[in-house]
């Protein structure tokens, strides 16, 4: 008779254990998903579907305070309900492999994408020997799967970047853009820049800003002379630059989404934090400078959703699709807190968009997780702390202060390098549980589309 070794008795047990806690959760106050829906997601299996969103500089701190603001001390985001939710580590590395304990996000996007380690800066290629590392967009490609990266953010930036590109460096971001990047250009035989090279891989869907970076002409190789935007077009993708035009895209060929000249502009507005605090303030919930025309992140995620699973219609694959909060970080490096939790607000509205499709297909696994921590935090009314804060009214009515003390007043915010929610639902959803790796998140997305 065979018997189990003690490796697989003890993850049976910390499984069964598992399931009890989500199950006991699932059932207390504040909690949405029943007990068959936690159960359901501790078994594991494979998966056809696999959304990932990302909440850029989205730790717990970014997270309450939004929830505080928006719905309230007692009330729940979309992403806390979660059946199953964990906690991992972000730490980058140096290019000796030791620990650099607070990554950028082109280090901790690699982390996720290629399941390895990588020093700040550097776009899914290894610490020492600057080599390219597979991504799992690119096997997800390779195995038959549709695959699209949704952003707010410019589609350079380095969350999205890591996903379609290998850089030395993130800033690497359009053809006038390579000074840091020598050996990655065209003329030395390298791939290009990342916005070279993510029409190049062909992604069906590339949703974001950062037409500017696209309105660069190649300076190498077959499409010398154009722009990258032009290139995308000789290579079938259909170009897009506003709601109306995102909305008429059509399945079958793949389609770029050009928003915005940079990132896309925040939904909120509001004062910035200050020495010796601000007076208290509400949030206005509409940008003056943000087009009308600009789709929403949540539209956006629906839309890429529709051509992915569209495209796939006859295929026994699915699809593999990013989607990034981007701002939440940009706006904690600028200490605006309501440009930050409109931000916050509106990446939550497309994690709806996420579980509401998962509901309908139960074999989609979402993920929602954070790529670092950062500096905003909730303190005291009565504190006076030495960095910029904010006093707001929240929905409730009540006044909320929050600090940012990362830096020196007058220079950018801060990561942090705690670590930060990951949360999930589907098919491999229980590898979330507990504390883990960055990089565990690699394999948990490859074991469920069964990648190789």
């Amino acid at each position: 008779m065979h018997r189990p070794s003690r490796r697989h008795l003890v993850i049976g047990t910390a499984v069964v254990a598992a399931t009890a806690a989500a199950v006991a959760v699932s059932t207390t106050a504040g909690a949405s998903d029943s007990k068959d829906r936690a159960e359901s997601a501790i078994k594991g299996g494979k998966a056809k579907n696999v959304i990932l969103l990302i909440g850029d500089g989205m730790g717990d701190s970014e997270i309450t305070l939004a929830r505080d603001y928006t719905a309230g001390a007692n009330g729940r985001l979309n992403m806390d309900k979660f059946p199953l939710t964990g906690a991992y580590t972000t730490y980058a590395v140096h290019a000796d492999g030791t620990p650099d304990y607070v990554t950028d996000s082109a280090a901790s996007g690699t982390g996720w994408a290629t399941g390895r380690k990588t020093v700040n800066g550097r776009i899914s290629k290894t610490p020492d020997t600057d080599k390219a590392i597979p991504t799992v967009l690119e096997l997800a490609q390779k195995n038959g799967y549709a695959t699209g990266s949704v952003t707010t953010a410019e589609l350079t930036d380095a969350t999205p970047a890591v996903l379609a590109s290998h850089a030395t460096d993130r800033s690497c971001q359009g053809p006038a853009d390579m000074a840091k990047c020598p050996t990655d250009t065209i003329a030395a035989g390298g791939p290009g820049s990342i916005a070279e090279q993510s029409v190049n891989h062909k992604v069906d869907v590339l949703f974001g800003g950062g037409k500017a970076r696209f309105d660069q002409k190649v300076t190498d190789g077959t499409y010398k002379g154009l722009t990258v935007t032009e290139q995308a077009r000789k290579l079938g993708y259909q170009v897009v630059t506003d709601s109306a035009g995102m909305k008429s895209a059509q399945a079958g060929k793949p389609v770029l989404g050009l928003f915005a000249s940079g990132n896309v502009p925040t939904e909120w507005t509001g004062k910035t934090a200050a020495v010796g605090g601000t007076d208290p303030q509400r949030c206005v919930t509409s940008n003056p400078n943000r087009p009308s025309t600009t789709p929403s992140l949540a539209d956006s995620a629906t839309k890429a959703i529709q051509l992915l699973e569209a495209k796939q219609k006859h295929s026994g694959k699915g699809f593999f699709l990013q989607i990034e909060g981007a701002s939440i970080d940009k706006q904690d490096h600028a200490a605006d807190p309501c440009g930050q939790i409109g931000e916050t607000a509106a990446f939550d509205r497309a994690v709806k968009v996420a579980r509401d499709y998962a509901a309908k297909h139960p074999d989609t696994l979402v993920v929602t997780t954070a790529d670092h921590g950062h500096t905003s935090q909730i303190v005291p009314l009565e504190a006076t702390p030495p960095g910029l804060s904010s006093t707001l009214v929240t929905n409730e009515g009540q006044q909320l202060k929050v600090n940012y003390s990362t830096n020196t007043p007058g220079q950018s915010q801060e990561h942090t390098g705690t670590q930060v929610r990951i949360a999930g639902q589907g098919p491999q959803a229980y590898r979330v549980l507990g504390v883990t790796n960055q990089t565990d998140l690699f394999a948990t997305i490859r074991e469920a589309l069964n990648l190789r």
